[in-house]
């Protein structure tokens, strides 16, 4: 994301609509999709997982990242086993299974959710990073799909931590929200927050649950979203070839490819 971009994300954060009822502004909607437009670096993108599902495209750039974390693990860790063989540690969390798929597999594993809060059965990314035992100031990847806990992660996720994940992976739900005032609020700080040292590379639409069109945007009401740290990159060029070929259907429901409105961009007042 350019400079101007950002500036123009921070004007939107400190923009107060005038009550709880009003519904987000057209030009705002148009300004956080634009600032999330994917970027092509120096850097190729890989599939790390299986070819659909639980797999993700990353950039081409693992050598010394020391671990994985991988909350939401589920019953699919392809992803988390293509880690294992480039040399990463594996962390897994997730308190809707009790082991993971093959509990010898090695991966380092908590009965928990990760959220806001520590509770019984949730806990901080934070808090559960610095109870790893990972090193300090090591590089690490974040590879998230919670089911719309990611705003609260995200939320509470500290700057210092945030930081050191080179490459982030998450799968943003409930995006047809983003005309409510509250939702979009949020949104937009996760969004700004992220973007201050990461790059978006890539988007892929989950094709689990269809669009919804807001204004003149179509909207995927599921969206993966690929994260590189900037120091890491050289290059910036706009992505503009989609679907790539490494990307795959998630389900066997309906081809979803990405709107153009994501990576071909106009002008809001041509619109």
């Amino acid at each position: 994301m350019k400079k101007n971009e950002f500036v123009e994300l921070r004007r939107l954060l400190n923009f107060s609509l005038p009550n709880a009822e009003t519904l987000v502004h057209h030009e705002d909607i148009h300004s956080l999709v634009r600032a999330l437009k994917p970027y092509k670096t120096d850097i190729e993108l890989i599939r790390l997982g299986p070819q659909g599902d639980g797999g993700y495209l990353v950039p081409d750039d693992l050598m010394g990242i020391a671990a994985c974390f991988s909350p939401g693990i589920g019953n699919i860790t392809g992803f988390e086993k293509d880690c294992d063989k480039h040399g990463m540690k594996v962390y897994c969390a997730d308190k809707s299974v009790e082991t993971t798929v093959e509990s010898d597999s090695g991966f380092n594993y908590i009965n928990k959710y990760i959220g806001k809060e520590i509770t019984s059965d949730f806990i901080t990314l934070d808090n559960w990073v610095n109870v790893s035992g990972v090193e300090e100031k090591i590089d690490l990847l974040l590879q998230m799909d919670i089911e719309g806990f990611e705003y609260d992660v995200f939320e509470m996720l500290s700057k210092e931590l945030l930081k050191r994940f080179r490459i982030i992976v998450v799968e943003f739900h409930y995006l047809d929200l983003l005309t409510n005032k509250a939702f979009f609020e949020s949104a937009l700080n996760i969004f700004s927050k992220l973007l201050e040292n990461h790059v978006c590379v890539h988007l892929h639409p989950n094709n689990c649950c269809g669009i919804k069109h807001i204004y003149d945007f179509e909207i995927p009401l599921v969206l993966e979203f690929t994260f590189i740290r900037r120091d890491r990159i050289k290059t910036l060029t706009p992505a503009t070839d989609f679907p790539h070929p490494l990307d795959f259907n998630n389900t066997k429901r309906a081809n979803l490819p990405l709107p153009l409105c994501w990576y071909k961009m106009i002008n809001f007042f041509d619109l």
